[in-house]
């Protein structure tokens, strides 16, 4: 069961969010500002923080930077309507995703799982399909006679397919996880990225890449 600490100075706002991250099975932690959250990481694991922007002591950016200098975990930032500003903070301060209240629960619920699942995608660091080896840190994808240097997006691309293979993954999904819920740019996006990858895998003919037609796309031992 995956822990989230939700750091927030309204006491509805951190009820609201426990009730809906409670029923999708998420074991919640709350703080109360800032310097509550930094004393709660500091002898205590946390899969995932919620952070608010404005709150006393310790506030959301300052939190962010500090958690950001010893911790890889992932942030979803909360602030109020129409502070673009703090969005842009956020962002340079480290957090992973945004929302502006009021938000819908649901859909924090949903970034929540978006973003766990991008974190276990670059939590594991590498993965063989077969012979051939495809490494996160030095994004490569490699066998014994053979090594090819990827771009990061096409290499978290081709660990999600090997991280499942024999599964269709949609367009969505992974751009998703790949990019992100707020990406705003077209699908095709994914299949310029999938064409590429394919280019580059070509010395590994026992891995192969198959689209799916109106689905997606689906890694394959051959």
């Amino acid at each position: 069961m995956n822990k989230i600490l939700v750091v927030d100075d309204d006491p509805h706002i951190r009820k609201l969010i426990r009730l809906y991250l409670e029923k999708n099975q998420f074991s919640v932690m709350e703080a109360e500002d800032g310097q509550e959250a930094l004393d709660y990481v500091s002898h205590s694991k946390v899969d995932l923080m919620i952070v608010d922007v404005m709150m006393p002591r310790v506030d959301g950016i300052e939190l962010t930077e500090d958690i950001r200098g010893y911790l890889d975990i992932p942030i979803l930032m909360v602030t109020a309507k129409g502070e673009s500003m703090d969005k842009v903070k956020g962002f340079q301060a480290g957090t992973d995703d945004y929302l502006v209240k009021p938000f819908d629960p649901v859909e924090l619920v949903l970034r929540v799982k978006s973003l766990l699942k991008r974190y276990n995608i670059s939590a594991a660091k590498a993965i063989e399909i077969g012979n051939v080896k495809i490494d996160m840190e030095t994004l490569t994808v490699s066998s014994n006679k053979e090594t090819v240097w990827l771009k990061k997006k096409e290499c978290e691309l081709l660990f999600m397919l090997a991280s499942s293979p024999g599964k269709v993954l949609t367009r969505t999904q992974l751009i998703e996880n790949i990019w992100g819920m707020d990406y705003e740019g077209e699908e095709r996006t994914v299949d310029v990225h999938i064409n590429r990858l394919r280019q580059r895998i070509e010395p590994f003919p026992t891995m192969t890449i198959n689209t799916v037609r109106g689905l997606g796309y689906r890694l394959e031992e051959t």
